[in-house]
């Protein structure tokens, strides 16, 4: 196993007081559709007032390439390389006051033959946080679409919703990345959450039950449906069930680190959540929203 990951202190400079703004997703060029190298990432979150970020690559899915390829993720050679990139980040982000951690974005998908050639690469790094992603607009979800004879727009967003209540279960996740994901890219059209909310609240009342977060995407403002995922009506939902969150840009260049970060931070707390929550060694740590807010 590769030694922990270097990291940064977690005070904030001139206090004793840990007080942590985090972003949890963004990527590196090793991915073939990120730009910028790591340095830049942790100086952009450090302009943008973040103490800490995790970055959080896309899983190498080397024996499966409708999971894409080149321009897509990294390639399994890329991992000691990835790896590395990040604990020079790390030791920079040390100097300029930005913890930074070592994440992966790995893989949702129903075939567990695919995903236990995947937890061969979760078993094998010291990953401090794992961020499941299921991906509807990929090859491998595509193609199923006919084989699971999914006939119509609801059959595969309930399908979508299904593949997501059952993963939590698994054990791999400490977090689901835009868990309303089928929203954009064109599998379906935009739809209105409370169409199928009884297929969203079996998602969130599993991942309540199994401890798996949910993670406020804030890429979603910038394509799609332009609204963050997931739609802010559903955060009043995932409070009742008790959902925890975490926050992630989705940054594929350093410019979007942190992106609308204040208007995540404002509904989650219009919608009563508390906190927000971050993962160190696959540990949950919380951070309460109003600290937060009051740190920007």
């Amino acid at each position: 196993l590769k030694p922990a990951p270097i990291c940064a202190s977690t005070h904030l400079p001139g206090t004793m007081t840990p007080i942590m703004r985090p972003d949890c997703h963004m990527h590196t060029p090793l991915c073939g559709h990120a730009k910028g190298e790591p340095r830049e990432y942790v100086r952009a979150a450090k302009r943008a007032g973040l103490t800490l970020i995790t970055f959080t690559c896309h899983i190498p899915m080397d024996d499966y390439p409708e999971f894409g390829t080149r321009g897509t993720r990294m390639a399994d050679a890329d991992l000691p390389r990835y790896y590395d990139m990040v604990q020079d980040a790390a030791v920079y982000g040390t100097e300029i006051g930005v913890e930074v951690l070592f994440g992966i974005e790995a893989e949702v998908f129903p075939d567990e033959s695919v995903m236990k050639r995947m937890d061969r690469t979760l078993e094998q790094w010291n990953f401090d946080f794992v961020l499941g992603s299921l991906h509807h607009h990929m090859r491998s979800y595509r193609n199923r679409i006919p084989k699971a004879g999914l006939a119509s727009e609801s059959d595969i967003i309930r399908d979508y919703f299904a593949i997501l209540t059952h993963a939590v279960t698994s054990d791999r996740y400490d977090s689901v990345a835009h868990p309303d994901l089928i929203r954009i890219y064109g599998t379906v059209e935009p739809f209105e959450p409370k169409d199928y909310e009884r297929e969203i609240r079996a998602f969130f009342e599993s991942a309540a039950k199994h401890d798996v977060c949910l993670e406020v995407n804030t890429s979603g403002k910038i394509k799609g449906v332009y609204e963050m995922h997931p739609d802010p009506q559903t955060m009043y939902w995932a409070r009742e069930i008790g959902n925890r969150f975490t926050l992630g840009s989705d940054s594929h260049k350093p410019e979007t680190v942190g992106q609308y970060f204040d208007e995540a931070l404002a509904n989650l707390s219009v919608a009563g959540h508390t906190e927000i929550s971050y993962f160190r060694k696959r540990e949950r740590q919380d951070v309460a929203i109003a600290d937060v807010i009051a740190d920007c």
